[in-house]
C-alpha cells in the first residue's frame, strides 16, 4: 500500500471523473488525502472522503494563492503549463473550525508563504498578510492537535522562524480574538506573546513539495517536521542531495495532482496511482528497495496523519 499525502481531486480539472479517478487509486492499493486551497475545495475534500470508509481523508485550508484576486501563470517545464485563477477569501477561524472537526480531516492546509509569485505592487503588505493567514492556521492545527500541510515557495527562511517562534511561544488562542464577522484578524505576532504558557510541543506537520535546501531539511527534521516530494523528482535533479541525506523515516511521497505528473507521464495529467513513481525515484536515488521507501513513507504517513 502506498499514500498519497498530497492530492487535489477535489479540483475543477476531475469534475468529470473524480470517482473514476479515486476508484482507480483504490484499486491499486493507493490511499489518498485531498487537500483543500480554500474553503469549497475543502468542503467538496470532505464530501469525497465521506463517500468511502477508508483510504480518502482530506485536508482543510486557506492557500496563500486565494488571499487575493489574480491570475498565476506557471511553465513546470515544455510539458506542462498551467494557469490558476484565484478567488479572494478572508481565513474565518469558525468556520475552518468547523469543517475541521469532521471525522475525516487528518491535516490542516495546505497553507503556507509563496514569495514567488507575490505580485509587483504592495509586496511587504502581501508577505504579511501571507504570515497572518499561516498563523492563524498554525492556532487551529495545535487546538485540534492535527498536524499542519505547508505550502513553501522562496519563503523556507521566514516559514522556519514562524514555526520556532510558535513552537516555543505559541498564538493566542485565536477564536478568543475572532470580531462579530468570525475573523481573527488582530492575533499577535509571536514577538509579541513571550510570557504564555508553552503549549507548542505537539505541533506537527509536513512541507510538502519540498523545494529547499539540505541545511534547511535540517532544520524541519529538529522541529519534527517530514518533508514531502512528488513527481518533480522524477525529471528534475534539484531534489537528488536533499533525498539523497534526508532519513527516510522524515519523508512522504504525493502527487500534488493535477499537477507535477511524473516520469512517464509527463504530458498528462496527474493522478493518485502515480505516486508509485515518486517511490520508484526515491529508492534509487537512495539506494534501497523500492519496498522499504514503500513501508517506510507508508508507515510515515499513517503516524502523522493517524489513519
Amino acid at each position: 500500500m502506498l499514500i498519497d499525502t498530497h492530492a487535489h481531486v477535489n479540483f475543477n480539472d476531475y469534475r468529470e471523473d473524480a470517482e473514476a479517478v479515486i476508484k482507480r487509486a483504490l484499486k491499486n492499493g493507493v490511499w489518498l488525502i485531498n487537500v483543500g486551497s480554500q474553503y469549497s475545495t475543502s468542503q467538496r475534500a470532505i464530501e469525497f472522503a465521506e463517500q468511502y470508509p477508508e483510504g480518502v481523508y482530506a485536508a482543510v485550508g486557506l492557500h496563500p494563492f486565494h488571499l487575493k484576486e489574480r491570475v498565476i501563470y506557471e511553465e513546470v517545464d515544455p510539458l506542462e503549463e498551467f494557469e490558476i485563477k484565484t478567488r479572494p477569501e478572508i481565513f474565518n477561524f469558525k468556520k475552518y473550525e468547523k469543517l475541521a472537526g469532521h471525522k475525516k480531516v487528518v491535516a490542516i492546509g495546505e497553507v503556507g508563504l509563496d514569495y514567488f509569485h507575490l505580485p509587483e505592487e504592495n509586496r511587504e503588505a502581501e508577505r504579511q498578510k501571507q504570515k497572518d493567514n499561516f498563523l492563524k492556521h498554525l492556532e487551529l492545527a495545535k487546538e485540534l492537535n492535527k498536524p499542519v500541510i505547508i505550502h513553501c515557495r522562496e519563503a523556507h527562511n521566514d516559514v522556519l522562524e514562524i514555526l520556532k517562534n510558535f513552537c516555543r511561544h505559541p498564538e493566542p488562542r485565536a477564536k478568543d480574538l475572532i470580531d462579530k464577522e468570525g475573523r481573527a484578524d488582530e492575533i499577535l505576532p509571536p514577538h509579541q506573546v513571550r510570557g504564555q504558557n508553552d503549549r507548542g510541543s505537539g505541533l506537527r506537520g509536513v512541507v510538502h513539495s519540498f523545494s529547499g535546501r539540505w541545511s534547511q531539511a535540517e532544520e524541519y527534521f529538529k522541529l519534527g517536521f517530514y518533508i514531502g516530494f512528488n513527481g518533480l523528482i522524477t525529471f528534475a535533479r534539484d531534489y537528488d542531495k536533499v533525498i539523497k541525506n534526508a532519513p527516510l523515516e522524515r519523508l512522504l511521497i504525493e502527487t500534488d495532482c493535477p499537477y507535477l505528473t511524473p516520469i512517464p507521464h509527463r504530458g498528462k495529467r496527474n493522478e493518485p496511482s502515480y505516486v508509485k513513481y515518486v517511490a520508484e525515484k526515491i529508492a534509487e536515488i537512495k539506494g534501497m528497495s523500492v519496498e522499504e521507501v514503500v513501508v517506510t513513507t507508508t508507515k510515515n504517513a499513517r503516524e502523522l496523519f493517524r489513519i
